[in-house]
């Protein structure tokens, strides 16, 4: 009988093992050959699906040879020239027995999704996405062993960050591919407590683990991760950021400026003015030692409302003010007077501080981009934005600024400086539909989502509702990692966002535990069903549950430490709701 033949019934020798050149490179390599048991052969092939039937008894599971088959499970289906790689998408018996020492008939579904090849130039097995030849019936279909596993998952000429574990196989790690996982966009879903945050924390920390020259800025607006990176991180908060006001461009400034009634445009109009003249004042007091009047003059008058270039306040209240003492009887003076009274409580509220309450004026763009995005990074490759605090009437705002500028500064540095910009609770400043009120933050995310690519500019998005979350942006997330979603709108939102024949796998999504996922896009080899590593107590981002059980049981604050949370209350000016 020749070698890697299949003895038939009769005992004549048969045609070769479509085995044979896999098993025949493992024998090259040292290890004694072990041709897999088959479990089904295939009776129908459509396109990218199959189904074949049970070659056992439905129930008869041995740990070591016979996995137990379910779906998600991923399994090979032996061609002439290459062994065909599925997921288990359905399981069933099409006739069902009462009988329980009758067999019974099973069938399993399967989504094809690439191939085990010999790489020439290794001259070792390796994954490719797609199927080049098809399965055809009887062909036999075997468990994928660890090894397969690792070929597919854990691909090593590939660079990978590991962040936890298969489902299918606990000892073979779960890795995403770094570059098709940022350059790319991801997003990270699921309901609250399932362990979002953490997923995020361990992706985060795995890619700063191999990068020390990252960028990266969280936009950290439960104020969850000051300790999660360690000395790592950049904390930045109200008390310490620095975004000065001629940093907004005029939508924004007329998001922060204006009211909202019928004296809007009016008031929008007034401020462009005024914010164009300060600007001119400026630039003409600041040039007056160091250049000619020609070039002054030239500067001033190429200056537009939306130059980055810094203006003071006083200035365009100045401007207003003569305007007031030009109007004649007749002209309406409310929007003059509102927006004058509008700028003047944000200078004295504590609260805008950051942007508002600089009392000298000085061009500090690039103290602040380079301190906003580690440039140089100085061993700290992450800055961490606490957004807790920002009042909720101007959150939005502050996020467009950072988000527009983190694009321009990448467009300007001609894609010289990768970075990554990562947003919690992203549908509250990005949400769907057509809203005015977050206009410019979801304009800011969506052109970052739609053309930050192009420039090393790479988004990454958590929500716990992925159907109240912009469509644009959504729809631009070639990666999502999906952990447990339990609304039915939810799930059809990411249904309708899935490919790459995962979308059996997302009937799950309610089922998942705490830190399990659905890992499916660009930034993994095949959709799977992964569990996160645990990052211990030390590293895990704040948890701001009440802990009602450990907390009811003894007295947990005093009329002392009340007295203390009213007086910051106060100080703050913040009604907190």
């Amino acid at each position: 009988m020749t070698q890697n033949a299949i003895p038939s019934p009769n005992g004549l020798p048969s045609k070769p093992s479509p085995l044979a050149p896999l098993t025949q490179l493992i024998e090259r390599r040292g290890t004694p050959a072990a041709v897999p048991h088959r479990i089904a052969h295939i009776v129908s092939v459509s396109g990218s699906q199959a189904v074949a039937v049970l070659e056992r008894p439905i129930g008869d599971v041995n740990s070591e040879r016979d996995p137990r088959i379910q779906i998600g499970a991923l399994v090979k289906i032996t061609t002439p020239s290459t062994s065909v790689v599925g997921l288990i998408s359905a399981v069933s018996s099409p006739t069902p027995t009462m009988d329980a020492g009758s067999p019974e008939i099973g069938l399993i579904e399967l989504n094809l999704a690439g191939e085990l090849v010999v790489d020439p130039e290794t001259n070792r097995l390796a994954f490719r996405r797609g199927v080049a030849c098809l399965p055809s019936l009887g062909d036999p279909v075997l468990f994928a062993d660890r090894h397969d596993l690792t070929r597919v998952y854990a691909q090593p000429s590939v660079a990978s960050i590991k962040v936890g574990s298969l489902y299918q196989d606990p000892a073979v790690p779960a890795r995403l591919l770094i570059d098709d996982l940022l350059a790319k966009h991801f997003i990270v879903v699921g309901t609250t407590g399932c362990g979002k945050s953490s997923a995020l924390t361990c992706i985060l920390q795995r890619v700063l683990a191999e990068h020390h020259y990252a960028h990266i800025v969280v936009l950290d607006v439960h104020n969850e991760y000051p300790s999660a990176f360690g000395d790592e991180a950049e904390l930045i908060d109200p008390s310490n950021l620095n975004l000065p006001i001629w940093l907004l461009n005029f939508q924004e400034l007329t998001e922060a400026l204006t009211s909202s009634d019928a004296y809007r445009d009016a008031e929008a109009e007034i401020l462009s003015d005024a914010v164009v003249i300060a600007k001119r004042r400026f630039l003409d007091a600041s040039s007056v030692r160091s250049t000619s009047l020609a070039r002054r003059s030239s500067e001033s008058s190429s200056v537009t409302v939306d130059t980055p270039t810094p203006y003071r306040l006083s200035d365009v209240v100045a401007y207003i003010d003569e305007q007031l003492g030009k109007l004649e009887r007749t002209q309406s003076t409310v929007p003059y007077r509102r927006l004058k009274a509008r700028i003047e409580t944000l200078v004295s509220d504590q609260r805008y501080s950051f942007m508002f309450g600089s009392l000298t004026v000085q061009d500090t763009m690039t103290e602040t981009l380079g301190r906003l995005f580690r440039v140089p990074s100085d061993g700290r490759p992450i800055t961490v934005i606490n957004l807790s605090t920002v009042p909720a009437e101007i959150l939005d705002v502050v996020i467009s600024v950072i988000s527009r500028i983190a694009f321009d500064l990448a467009v300007w540095s001609k894609g010289g400086l990768p970075m990554l910009l990562v947003c919690e609770e992203a549908h509250r400043y990005a949400p769907a539909g057509a809203s005015d009120k977050f206009a410019p933050t979801r304009q800011a995310l969506s052109r970052i989502a739609k053309e930050g690519r192009k420039y090393g500019l790479s988004l990454a998005l958590v929500t716990q509702r992925p159907s109240e979350l912009d469509p644009t942006v959504l729809s631009q997330c070639s990666t999502a990692i999906a952990m447990r979603l339990s609304t039915e709108k939810d799930q059809a939102v990411m249904r309708a966002n899935t490919h790459d024949g995962a979308l059996d796998l997302l009937d799950f999504l309610p089922l998942l535990s705490d830190r399990e996922a659905i890992a499916f896009g660009q930034g993994v080899s095949m959709p799977m069903r992964i569990r996160f590593d645990d990052l211990g107590s030390s590293a895990k981002p704040r948890n701001q549950s009440a802990g009602f059980s450990a907390h009811w049981k003894s007295p947990n604050m005093d009329r002392e430490q009340l007295e203390a949370i009213v007086s910051r209350w106060r100080l703050s000016g913040r009604e907190r709701s």
